[in-house]
């Protein structure tokens, strides 16, 4: 498989058969990229989270390519009521076997609601989301702080690749970050969630050079990379 990153946390993966998942697809009001909503051709969108940087442009996406969101079951249901005509729901420490493999949500230390009519709208549990396809294990953190219960997810996974947010403010920084990928033994670590807005400001080099050699890598915008 593939693996491109599109800068804040926006990751796509596109499988041997061609079959595209983009993760958190923030590109709108990203910017980091360039790439547009209109311009993915993912059928299946994973999202960890509710907030805006997060669950981005799922709704014109999904709609766009009819493509299915895989989401904590509030966020479905939040998407089927905006008009999203495919989501799966699924929990914290379940998993499904999708065509293209098998997706689990795992623990996240955050907060997920969304803005809207002055409004703040609860959209269930933060999530980090473990994906197993064609013999490889991926990790996409979300946003969430350092926590000792990431050794399981380590543990279970055996980690081919890892993104973590290293931005501080709203997730855990640099420091805590290393202690993060010590916990999970991820083959690959690579850095997500920083340099969007002034308040995550981080040099991802500086966070590579916290780990072990080898380990770390810093993904440009639009870099792709074979897992």
């Amino acid at each position: 498989m593939n693996i491109t990153y599109l800068g804040h946390s926006v990751v796509e993966i596109t499988m041997s058969d061609g079959t595209h998942v983009i993760i958190d697809p923030f590109l709108k009001n990203n910017p980091l990229t360039k790439k547009e909503p209109m311009d993915v051709t993912a059928k299946w969108i994973i999202v960890t989270h509710g907030h805006s940087d997060h669950l981005g442009d799922t709704i014109e996406i999904a709609k766009h390519n009819q493509a299915t969101v895989i989401s904590i079951v509030e966020i479905a249901q939040y998407l089927a009521r905006k008009g999203v005509a495919n989501t799966h729901g699924l929990n914290i420490g379940g998993g499904y076997t999708f065509p293209f493999g098998r997706v689990s949500l795992t623990p996240a230390i955050h907060s997920s609601s969304i803005q809207e009519n002055g409004q703040t709208i609860y959209l269930g549990e933060p999530a980090g989301v473990a994906i197993e396809a064609e013999g490889k294990t991926i990790y996409h953190a979300g946003d969430t702080a350092d926590f000792s219960d990431l050794a399981l997810i380590g543990e279970k996974y055996q980690l081919d690749v890892a993104f973590l947010p290293i931005g501080d403010n709203f997730t855990m920084g640099p420091q805590d970050a290393a202690k993060a990928a010590a916990r999970l033994q991820a083959k690959k670590v690579i850095p997500i969630h920083y340099n969007t807005f002034p308040q995550i400001k981080q040099d991802p080099a500086a966070f590579v050079a916290l780990l072990p050699e080898g380990v770390g890598k810093v993904m440009t915008v639009g870099e792709t990379i074979e897992v």
